[in-house]
């Protein structure tokens, strides 16, 4: 069961960041969900990479090539000492590295520009395309301008512009607990009202490790937010910031 309890209204972290939207095709289901799941499986802004997540899954007649896709989400952050264009080459070289390793080496995929009014592009030959070793070609396909990269599975396509824009990331609230089934259940109905949301995403969905800035070990990156762990309450005493119940 799920108890009601009231909410206590205080804030949710949000950033700025860069974030790109694509599509993403496959010949069969299984190779679409790899494909959209790997790529999207590590959330990673808070040790300095980029994460992303699955906005929808589309049917053939949603997608530029007429087979199943998906709508995947990439997000990177904003260094505000830094001028702009450095978080957005970092942002391009960690989204590559997704293309590559995640989705190009899954047979027969495809990845297609799905983000309307962009602030500028990504040209994709240089840390994509040119995994063709030279070989690579451009066409038009689709009414769209792509990259063929030769690939022992025929073959990789990508579109070779991907927009990117600047959005809001970072937005999170807190559900507490008496037991386990508790916290599964009211975890779900969130991802289940959240997922009805039109571009959203949720790179975590429950989320059971919630940091905070100051750590010990900064060369871990952030560490746990040790006055709302459960387990510590007890040795923290007053510290804890547990409500009586919780577990």
């Amino acid at each position: 069961m799920v108890e009601k309890k009231c909410v206590e209204d205080t804030y949710a972290e949000a950033f700025e960041g860069i974030y790109c939207r694509v599509i993403v095709t496959a010949d069969d289901e299984e190779t679409l969900r790899k494909a959209a799941l790997h790529a999207t499986a590590t959330p990673a802004i808070v040790i300095g990479r980029i994460e992303g997540g699955i906005e929808k899954w589309l049917s053939e007649g949603e997608t530029p090539d007429n087979r199943r896709g998906a709508m995947l989400q990439f997000w990177g952050g904003i260094d505000r000492k830094k001028p702009f264009l450095d978080s957005l080459k970092k942002f391009e070289i960690e989204l590559s590295y997704r293309i590559r390793q995640d989705i190009l080496v899954k047979p027969f995929t495809a990845v297609f520009d799905a983000l309307p009014n962009p602030l500028g592009r990504l040209d994709m030959m240089e840390r994509v395309g040119h995994c063709g070793d030279g070989y690579e070609w451009v066409e038009n396909r689709f009414g769209r301008e792509v990259i063929i990269v030769p690939i022992m599975v025929p073959d990789f396509v990508i579109e070779r512009f991907l927009g990117y824009a600047k959005g809001v990331m970072g937005a999170n609230f807190w559900i507490m607990c008496k037991t386990k089934e508790a916290v599964k259940e009211a975890g779900a109905r969130a991802l289940e009202a959240i997922h009805k949301v039109e571009g959203v995403i949720t790179p975590f969905d429950v989320c059971s490790a919630g940091s905070k800035p100051e750590t010990r070990y900064p060369w871990i990156g952030p560490t746990t937010n040790h006055p709302y762990c459960p387990s510590l309450k007890k040795l923290l005493g007053k510290e804890s910031k547990v409500p009586e119940g919780v577990n």
